[in-house]
Parts: C-alpha cells; structure tokens; sequence
C-alpha cells in the first residue's frame, strides 16, 4: 500500500471515531454526542461496540418488543393467549396461528372459526381464547407488532391427551400356589401416561410401562403386565390397574378385576350352646370354606363305627342329650378338589344350672326393690313417732257439772252462765 492510501486510511478511522463536538454516526444516520475528545483514537471493534450499545433506537425497540407466554392446555378445554407490549408506537398487535394464519388485528377477527374469541383489545394488549381445545391446535402461535422493523413473539402451546381408561386382559381361574399373570392398556395419552398396580390395598411392581405412538402421530399407547403367586387368602382380591397422568389433575382412572383363586376345603365345628349340659339341645355346625365350597359332610364319632351320617347339611343335632353322648366328634368338608377333616370334644355337664346373666339382673333388681320398702318402713316409724309427740287437747262446749243439776232446767242454766267447778272434759286428737 502507498503512502497517499495509508494516509487516508488513518483519516477515515479517525473520522468514524470522532467528529466535530465529539459525535459518533447511529444506526439511522444521525450523531450521537460521546465523550470523546479530539484526535483520540480507538480500535475500530471497540468503537462499533460503544455506537451500539448507546444508541437510543436500542432502548426504543426493547419498548416496542411484545411479550406473551407459553401454555398448555388439557384437549377439550379452553386456554388464553395474552399479547402485551409497552410501546406500541401507534401500531396494532395481531396474533397468528401455527399455519401463520392471522386470528386476530386487533380487535378485527381475521379467521373464520367460532371457538377463538377476543378477550382483551388495547393499545398494548391483545387476548384472545381458544375453546374446545384439539390436539391440531398444538403448535408455536405468533404475536406480531408493525413497527419499523416488525417486531414478533412466540407462544407454544401444549396440548395434552387425556389417556382412556385402561383394559385389563389375560385374566384366569387359577389354582393355589400357580403364577397370575396380568396385562393393562391405556390409549390416547400425550405425553405417554404411566401405569401402576395394587393387589387389594397394597401396591404390587408391574413390569416397566412399555409406549407405543398411535396411529394419529400425537398419542401414545401405554401398557404394563404383571405377575405373582395367589393363595387362597387373594380369593376376591381386586387387582386394579390405574392410569397416572397430568392431565387428570389427581383423579382416578383405574380399573379392576377381581380374581379366583381355586383351593381344597377347610372346616372348624362350632357348637350351640356352647357349654350343652345333659337334658339339653345340641346342635354341632361344621363350618366349610372353600373354592368351591364343599358340598358333602361326614359325620363320625371316635369309637364307632359305621360313621354317623354323610349329608349336604352341616349341622350334626342331638334332640336331648345324655352322658353317654360325650366323646370325640370329627366333619369330614368334601369338595371336588379335596377334602378336610375337623374336630371336637363333646363334654356333657350335669343338668344343675349355671349361673346365668340373667339370674344375675334379677338378683340386682330384687336388691333394689328391698332396699326401696327397707327406706319406706323406717320413715313410717318416725312419722309416727312425730305425730305421737305432737298430740293437741280442745275443751268441749258441754255444760260443766250438769251431772249434778237436780233438772235439765238447772243444768241448760249452768250451760248458759259458764259456770266454773268439776273437772274440765277433755278431748284429745292425733
């Protein structure tokens, strides 16, 4: 490079860093005033750094930019789209959908479609509604201003696939001791749903929940199987399969299946009453359990022989009992799957009476009832005793000494003039 070209090289960098007072160029043409003084000079990355940062254009379009938020919605609902903006220099906000086709200027409807409605149309807000949900509608929606440059923001939403109620398969009538196996499914899940299980009221691992996209491209099928040894205590348990999920918000989506669980009999004998003595009824009920239930029982006594009885009824009755009825007594449950034998000692008492609860209530209340007449007795004494001690006298109108009149004239005279003398007659009352 010659002399002449470095030479106004230097010039042109001088320049584009400093001007006449100090100003520098802007993005749109215009010098800003810096703090420079005259002939300084500056790397040249330095200096574009210094024009960009403190150009009042910047701090303008941070004013002018629109601003929303990313939602997400449950299909079949409603979700609301806000546009805001802090300057809007005269302009109008709009929004768009996925296929940037304009919903709304303003507060001008520009799409056809009944469900999206406007909710809030200002200067520097712009809301509108989407109803009834669909998955279509997933997608990043636009909020535009038309400013010098046109300034957008982006709102995503999230459309979630509520998962069906799941399907239990593979179910069976099993044996004891023989391997269940399970299977749960549940379609339509976006994002893909997870699946747990429970055996009555306690949680069971299933295998790992296996996803499946659906034929639509946006859901997923989600399934799960499981597997456990029965007994015959998990003859109708509930196995319940249930579907977790964001979009069911806590509630319940299960299913259940009660099993059967197939096992050999057990029995107990109960007798009634249960401490029989001699004279009474007796009757020996032989409890059966089972899956199936027994349908046969066999009665027999420990030392005799044929058995007693082989019936459908469980119940072995002695109409009136004796001594010699004491002894050992076996029920034989019989199903088609096997059979059980239970046992019983049969003790016959005495025929005295036992004290019962209910000699005992009478006893009380006969307690009672003398107590009550034993208070009554001793209040009669001391009333009586009272009105003994308390006695009142009076004096009769009758004549005094009359006896001795000679006549009934003399004596109605003696009455008359109250004459004193003989002995007063007295009368007396309790």
């Amino acid at each position: 490079m010659g002399a002449p070209a470095a030479a106004a090289l230097l010039l042109l960098l001088a320049c584009c860093r400093w001007a006449p007072g100090g100003a520098n160029l802007s993005q749109d043409g215009y010098w800003q005033e810096q703090d420079l003084e005259l002939g300084t000079l500056a790397p040249l990355d330095e200096a574009i750094s210094s024009t960009v940062w403190s150009s009042p254009d910047l701090l303008a379009s941070q004013d002018s930019q629109p601003w929303t938020s990313d939602e997400t919605v449950v299909a079949g609902g409603t979700v609301v789209l806000k546009c805001q903006v802090k300057d809007h220099e005269d302009s109008s906000l709009q929004w768009s959908n996925p296929a940037q086709q304009t919903l709304y200027f303003g507060e001008k409807r520009a799409l056809r479609d009944n469900r999206i409605q406007l909710v809030t149309s200002t200067p520097h807000e712009l809301s509108i509604s989407i109803s009834n949900v669909a998955l279509a509608d997933e997608g990043e929606y636009t909020c535009s201003i038309f400013t010098m440059p046109v300034r957008t923001a982006k709102s995503l939403v999230t459309v979630l696939g509520i998962p069906q109620k799941p399907i239990i398969t593979g179910y069976k009538s099993l044996r004891e001791k023989e391997t269940a196996t399970l299977n749960c499914q549940s379609s339509g899940s976006k994002p893909a749903a997870q699946l747990t299980w429970k055996k009555g009221d306690q949680e069971i691992r299933g295998e790992q929940t296996q996803v499946k996209e659906d034929p639509n491209g946006k859901t997923f099928t989600v399934s799960s199987s499981v597997s456990f040894q029965v007994t015959r205590e998990d003859d109708g348990t509930n196995i319940v399969c249930s579907v977790n999920h964001e979009s069911l918000k806590g509630a319940d989506r299960s299913t259940s299946k009660r099993i059967e669980v197939l096992y050999t009999p057990t029995a107990m004998i109960r007798p009634d009453p249960p401490h029989p003595r001699e004279g009474q009824k007796l009757s020996l009920h032989c409890e059966g359990r089972g899956n199936p239930v027994p349908q046969k029982y066999l009665w027999m006594k420990e030392g005799s022989d044929p058995p007693l009885k082989m019936t459908q009824d469980s119940a072995l009755i002695f109409p009136f009992l004796n001594k010699s009825d004491s002894g050992t007594y076996g029920c034989t449950a019989i199903s088609n799957l096997g059979s059980y034998t239970a046992y019983f000692t049969l003790n016959v008492n005495d025929p005295s009476p036992v004290p019962s609860s209910s000699s005992t209530y009478h006893a009380i209340i006969g307690g009672i009832v003398a107590f009550i007449v034993f208070l009554l007795l001793i209040l009669l004494i001391f009333l009586g005793h009272y009105l003994i001690r308390h006695k009142g006298t009076y004096l009769t109108h009758e004549a005094k000494g009359s006896d001795d009149a000679p006549d009934a004239d003399t004596a109605i005279i003696n009455a008359e003039g109250g004459q004193s003398g003989g002995d007063d007659k007295k009368e007396y009352f309790i």
